[in-house]
């Protein structure tokens, strides 16, 4: 079985991010973001946390990552340098630690011993921006994984409101634009998109009734992850894509991988195979 989203922050980050005063920084047991503070345990990030959660769920291989949501691409480049640096010297001493149960997402652009790089929702809006990344992701065979980035919320609006509707709302956005234009430019560049892509599957519908072929999605080299949803959302999309398309991604440590995974399982083995085994072997392949 294999996990395409979880997160992890190697101690050379965690140390970086510690020595920072600005956001994105840690302040003893607080994460400061240019839109939120909260409570975390960098150990529940942590390489030992991250493997043991592994076992414990019956994963045999996670592609973990480091969230766009810290806003690290957003930073002047002498500032995102050193955290860059960070993630991805301990990334790679964590994959070479984890007796092969760890691949891992690079930063920004793709790197020597990564399977693909991470880019925030917001950056596919404008794709001739990032259209040399894209070239050579898709002419090095590696995977683009389009994950939420920051978001901010209105006054007095609660704690969901940003994972909930900020983050689904760039997935929709970004999803739009690659179907728009993305599709034809790189049509051999594999791109995984979290959290359904914000719900792609209601929006097909919506996409033929405007004139789009819905069949040049359902043919493309697109990818999404489970993370965060359950069985009336998967419902949808295996009405919608069949046994493809779909790959278990969890999201963890940010939240519990179970529900997702039980909810998947609750399908029977063969779509447990599809979604969790074939499907993220043919992505990553």
């Amino acid at each position: 079985m294999i996990d395409v989203h979880r997160h992890l922050w190697p101690d050379q980050l965690v140390e970086a991010l510690r020595s920072r005063t600005a956001a994105p920084c840690l302040r003893n047991g607080t994460l400061v973001l240019v839109d939120c503070e909260s409570e975390v345990d960098p150990a529940a990030y942590g390489l030992e946390r991250c493997l043991d959660d592994l076992e414990r769920d019956g994963i045999d291989l996670a592609v973990v990552s480091c969230p766009p949501t810290l806003g690290i691409e957003l930073l002047p480049a002498e500032e995102s340098a050193p955290l860059l640096a960070a993630y991805h010297a301990g990334a790679l001493e964590a994959i070479a630690a984890s007796d092969g149960r760890l691949r891992a997402f690079a930063m920004g652009r793709p790197r020597e011993g990564f399977v693909g790089a991470s880019m925030s929702a917001s950056a596919l809006v404008e794709l001739d921006r990032i259209a040399s990344v894209l070239d050579e992701l898709e002419r090095s065979g590696s995977v683009l994984f389009v994950h939420p980035g920051p978001s901010g919320s209105p006054d007095r609006a609660p704690d969901w409101w940003a994972p909930v509707v900020g983050y689904t709302a760039q997935m929709q956005a970004a999803y739009a634009a690659w179907l728009a234009t993305g599709i034809d430019r790189w049509p051999e560049l594999r791109v995984l998109f979290a959290i359904l892509a914000g719900g792609a599957p209601i929006q097909l519908e919506r996409l033929r009734g405007r004139g789009f072929d819905v069949r040049r999605a359902l043919g493309a080299k697109l990818y999404l992850d489970t993370a965060s949803y359950g069985r009336h959302a998967f419902e949808l999309c295996l009405a919608t894509y069949g046994g493809q398309a779909l790959v278990f991604g969890s999201d963890a440590p940010v939240i519990d991988a179970k529900p997702t995974l039980e909810a998947v399982r609750g399908f029977g083995q063969a779509v447990t195979d599809a979604i969790c085994t074939d499907n993220p072997t043919e992505l990553l392949s």
